[in-house]
Order: structure tokens, then sequence, then C-alpha cells
């Protein structure tokens, strides 16, 4: 009679799934599940020995694990995640560049270089009204950035919409996904 404690390891395809219905193993690799974890164990001949029925797992230390690999085509995209997404990043964008020129104003203004450029323009031109207005430059700058994040943000949404009809013609992009170990 066996131990109803003895575990008795079942050996699956790469292909098959574990009861949670992630992938067993790596591609090319069998897995190993116990009687435990809900698979059936394969009848064995107990009556040599009580160890004849334990099953020994091949040692992992000894070979390399490899990564688990997986092949996705990507048929279609939502034009509204895209556009959600794309007004998000172009947002962050706008957010960084306003944020560089006022750092940058700020800057050229700490060392002279902007009462040096005023100076010049006037001379120039032979406008002594000439002033540098930093509120005058965000506003221009906000305002043309809001345009750019809306047109591109559309641009985006029409890709979108030109990816999904070609996807029905050549079946979308295919796309390997893997694991590291």
């Amino acid at each position: 009679m066996s131990d109803p404690s003895d575990r008795t390891t079942v050996a699956e395809s790469a292909s098959a799934t574990t009861s949670a219905g992630a992938s067993a193993a790596p591609a090319g690799e069998p897995s190993t599940l116990t009687a435990e974890e809900g698979s059936t164990p394969p009848i064995q001949d107990r009556s040599a020995s009580p160890e004849a029925g334990r099953s020994k797992a091949p040692a992992r230390s000894t070979r390399r694990a490899r990564a688990r690999q997986a092949r996705v085509v990507v048929r279609k995209l939502r034009p509204w995640s895209v556009l959600k997404i794309s007004f998000l990043f172009y947002v962050c964008v706008l957010v960084v560049f306003l944020g560089a020129m006022v750092i940058l104003y700020g800057a050229l203004g700490a060392i002279g270089a902007l009462d040096s450029l005023t100076r010049l323009i006037r001379d120039l031109f032979a406008d002594q009204s000439f002033e540098i207005h930093g509120d005058w430059l965000l506003t221009r700058g906000l305002t043309v950035g809001f345009g750019l994040v809306v047109l591109w943000t559309l641009i985006n949404v029409f890709v979108v919409f030109l990816y999904n009809l070609l996807s029905d013609i050549v079946g979308g992009i295919e796309v390997t996904l893997s694991e590291r170990r």
C-alpha cells in the first residue's frame, strides 16, 4: 500500500497549462506537477520497492533554465485608448518643454544675456521700445504647444485607424514576448 503523503510528479508538455491557467513551462522543456496540484498521477508499479513510486525531478542546477516565449499578434488598436495615451503623453512633453523654457529664460536673465539681446535688437532695428517679456513668451508657448498637442493626438488617432485597416489585410504585427529568468 502506498502512503497518501507520497508526492508523484507528472511531466506535461510545454503547451499545457497548470490549474491556475498559466503556461506550465518554457517552450521545449517539460514541467513537473504534483498529484496534489490537480493533475492525475500516472499508474505505476509500486510492488518492487517503496522508493520506486517516487520519481526524482531532474536537477535544475545542472541545466540552464530557458526563458518562456510567446508570440502575440496585435491585430487591432482601440482609437479611444490611443487618444487618451497620446493626449497625456503630449501634455507631459508640453509641460517638460515649458518647464525647460522657464528655466532657460531664468538662467539667461540671471547671466544678463537677455539685457544684451534687448540692446542688440534695439540698436539693429532702431526701436527703443523693444522689450523681452517672459509672460508673453510663456503664454504664446502654451498656446502653440496646446495646439500641437491636439494636432499630434489627432494624427496618432488617424494612424490607428489606418493601422486597423491595414492589419485586416496583412494580419497585424507579430510580437515575441519572453520571460527573463
